[in-house]
């Protein structure tokens, strides 16, 4: 402020300092705020006693397959051809929040929806069913701190995934509407031969598959992704047994049940319920 003998003199202003001080306080809520939802957001891994104490004494699991079924026919297909049998352990389940799982209530429906199994006989075979959504922002968190529990020496990891045939591109019709088909995408470090035709451009993975797959590619992993299109919603025993094409290169690793009884497939492959109609 300048008065009229050009003398310049401080102004103070109690306004813009209360104003300033506003301010602060709003980006202190505001930085409390996204803390707690990064913190609840976090993707937190629950091992059983057995794990958790081989990983806090600096092993990481001994894992030479590491088959990941992410949806609900990969999961229901591991369910019914693999798990029904009395061979394999749950070791473990992953918590994950996000802005769709903000429904799920009750801490069993959220252990069901990422789930780790062992085989007794051959612990060395990892199984994980991942049913649950998981957040752009979750992606690699999961990825990293599932990982980091694994050995990566002779790894090999398979992912099964489920997809939408209206998703997948193609100049062939006859290709597209000939669903369940299964295509491929696998790292430079996969030595073997997929089972199927790979994934054809201009057509991507995304998702998990493709958070597991590119870290597969970065760490040297062998790694092979099958993707199922299916031209239903929800789990059907037709889309399921397109999946067991994929683990015919296992072998003994994993006991196949080729022809799982009606009873099993029934518990599984649900109708979807009709929630409202014109004529109800």
């Amino acid at each position: 402020m300048a008065t009229f003998f050009g003398e310049v003199l401080s102004v103070y202003s109690r306004a813009v300092e209360e104003e300033e001080e506003d301010v602060d306080e709003e980006n202190e809520e505001d930085e409390e705020i996204r803390r707690e939802l990064e913190q609840k957001r976090e993707v937190v891994l629950h091992w059983s006693p057995e794990v958790s104490e081989a990983l806090r004494s600096g092993n990481k699991l001994q894992c030479s397959d590491f088959i990941l079924a992410v949806g609900h026919n990969a999961a229901s297909f591991l369910s019914a051809y693999v798990l029904s049998s009395a061979n394999w352990d749950a070791v473990g389940h992953a918590s994950v929040w996000n802005e769709r799982s903000r429904a799920v209530t009750g801490q069993h429906s959220e252990e069901s929806a990422c789930v780790f199994h062992r085989r007794k006989d051959n612990p060395s075979v990892l199984i994980c069913q991942v049913t649950c959504y998981l957040a752009e922002d979750q992606l690699f968190q999961w990825t990293e701190k599932v990982f980091e529990c694994l050995q990566h020496r002779e790894l090999n990891v398979m992912v099964l995934s489920d997809g939408s045939v209206a998703d997948y591109k193609t100049a062939d019709y006859l290709c597209s509407s000939s669903a369940p088909f299964l295509r491929s995408l696998h790292t430079g470090a996969f030595s073997d031969r997929p089972v199927c035709q790979p994934l054809e451009q201009p057509n991507i993975i995304t998702g998990l598959p493709a958070a597991v797959l590119n870290h597969c590619q970065v760490h040297r992993v062998a790694a092979v992704v099958y993707q199922c299109y299916s031209d239903v919603i929800g789990p059907d025993s037709v889309t399921m047994e397109t999946y067991k094409l994929a683990l015919t290169r296992l072998g003994r690793s994993i006991q196949l049940y080729p022809s799982p009884s009606t009873d099993v497939l029934r518990k599984f492959a649900r109708t979807t319920d009709i929630q409202s109609n014109l004529y109800i």
